[in-house]
């Protein structure tokens, strides 16, 4: 396997050169239709929010298995915020080798949303042995929610329509759903015993920051590619709902860790 996944700098997307921005929309297009996955360079998050995101949650993970559970998904409602151990998720019945922490936009509990029940949305569990983890995680959110916006824009541009047609019909108040996991190490590859298994992402996009370690292996054509991790570089993939709302144009392709 080796990496054979295309890259784009979406930075002409952040300026008003239509000419730029068609370029990369025809790169996106073209691994929107081959691999439904890509790393996207130039989006503008800082080094160094990656790298304090990356180093709070290795504070949270390093606790005690009781400490993390006082912020335990089960106390987190429909909202679906919390923390899960590893093996607390399953994919295709079989459990993952992961743990790991939901949060998602920070609503207030009079917000029509929360009051009628609507799964994904309200507030989030924060841990309060790791100080500064709601401000860390917050500004992260809010960073990757703008690049994301901006790549549909992108995307929208791909498909022939005009630049703010996802914002316009879909994502000016999106549901942002966002995971930080943790997967222990395992001594030696056993057969079906897998990070995540494989699976295909049920929203619009994905936007992942990888670690140094790696691990992501996209289905392919050819079989399984890995997807290593790139400096300063974010792996985007195309969900469930986009391949839907483009009859298969573009494709939700299968993954696992």
């Amino acid at each position: 396997m080796k990496n054979a996944l295309p890259i784009i700098n979406m930075s002409a997307l952040f300026l008003n050169d239509l000419t730029a921005k068609h370029e990369v929309a025809t790169d996106i297009e073209h691994a929107c239709r081959t691999h439904g996955f890509f790393y996207v360079i130039g989006h503008g998050i800082p080094v160094s929010s990656l790298s304090q995101l990356d180093e709070i949650s290795r504070q949270f993970f390093a606790l005690p298995d009781a400490e993390k559970m006082k912020i335990s998904m089960d106390k987190g409602g429909r909202a679906w915020r919390g923390y899960f151990p590893s093996g607390g998720e399953l994919t295709s019945g079989k459990p993952d080798q992961k743990e790991g922490i939901y949060f998602g936009s920070e609503l207030p509990a009079d917000d029509a949303r929360v009051i009628a029940g609507l799964p994904l949305h309200g507030s989030n569990l924060w841990p309060q042995q790791i100080a500064g983890m709601s401000k860390i995680v917050s500004e992260y959110m809010n960073q990757a929610a703008a690049v994301a916006q901006v790549l549909l824009q992108g995307i929208a541009l791909s498909l022939g329509l005009e630049s703010d047609y996802f914002e316009r019909t879909y994502t000016r108040d999106p549901t942002i759903l966002f995971r930080i996991f943790h997967y222990p190490a395992i001594n030696d590859r056993i057969d079906n015993l897998w990070g995540v298994g494989e699976h295909t992402d049920y929203g619009l996009l994905t936007l992942l920051a990888q670690d140094s370690h790696g691990g992501l292996e996209v289905k392919s054509r050819a079989g399984w590619i890995e997807a290593p991790p790139l400096n300063n570089a974010l792996v985007c993939n195309i969900g469930d709902m986009l391949d839907r709302l483009t009859g298969g144009w573009y494709v939700s392709t299968p993954h696992r860790v």
